[in-house]
């Protein structure tokens, strides 16, 4: 927890959660960020895999919270697992939920500064590698942040993925032709990793805790309190 002198509700940051030690590093940069930038209390949890869970960080903050999910698209997770979550504990009157991180402006700003710090140009191949899913709702999501991304590129961008969904990103490289990828990835880890394998010119960073993620969670933060819990 990070100390705040404003009598703000607190920010939980909600992560999916992964064993590779690079994502909660990323989640844990993000919520230190937003808490200098706020001056508010910003917690972590996760939906899966480690802890603290969703009913853990909730049991042990009192009054209203804001929770913001760190997903880059809305797919079960997000509709319907951290709902539940969040119902189990009882906790739904004082807790306000905004939309899941992306797809926005915000973190298509962000990629294309990934991108340019790649090397990439105006002018220049660029493809979207996102992690997959098969919820149909997440995958149109994904549609969104390539055309974000595409606007600012100067170009039409098809997104494709690392896994689950098709087009493979590993397909659309077989040829070795590709130019640059931009991960539509929060942190480092498996994803990445297979991303940075393939015969491609680069591969841009992840989107971290890039300062428009910033922007944009305490933008999201900021108005949540004022709808939700103003007097």
């Amino acid at each position: 927890m990070r100390a705040s002198m404003k009598a703000t509700p607190p920010l939980l940051l909600v992560a999916h959660g992964t064993r590779d030690p690079a994502g909660p590093v990323v989640v844990e940069r993000i919520a230190a960020a937003v808490a200098d930038r706020a001056s508010v209390p910003v917690h972590v949890a996760y939906v899966d895999v480690i802890g603290p869970t969703v009913a853990e960080a909730l049991g042990a903050l009192h009054g209203p919270v804001v929770v913001l999910p760190a997903f880059l698209a809305s797919g079960y997770h997000v509709r319907t697992d951290l709902p539940a979550q969040i119902a189990e504990v009882g906790r739904t009157s004082d807790v306000a939920v905004t939309a899941s991180l992306g797809p926005s402006p915000e973190l298509a700003e962000a990629m294309l500064d990934r991108l340019l710090g790649a090397g990439w140009r105006p002018g220049e191949q660029v493809l979207l590698s996102a992690a997959g899913s098969s919820d149909e709702g997440a995958l149109a999501d994904v549609r969104t942040a390539a055309n974000l991304l595409g606007r600012l590129c100067g170009q039409w961008l098809h997104p494709s993925f690392v896994t689950t969904a098709a087009p493979l990103t590993a397909d659309l490289c077989a040829d070795g032709r590709a130019g640059f990828i931009a991960p539509y990835l929060l942190a480092p880890g498996l994803f990445h990793r297979k991303l940075n394998e393939l015969p491609v010119h680069a591969v841009a960073e992840p989107i971290g805790a890039h300062p428009r993620v910033i922007d944009l969670v305490v933008r999201r933060h900021s108005a949540a309190c004022r709808d939700s819990f103003a007097a």
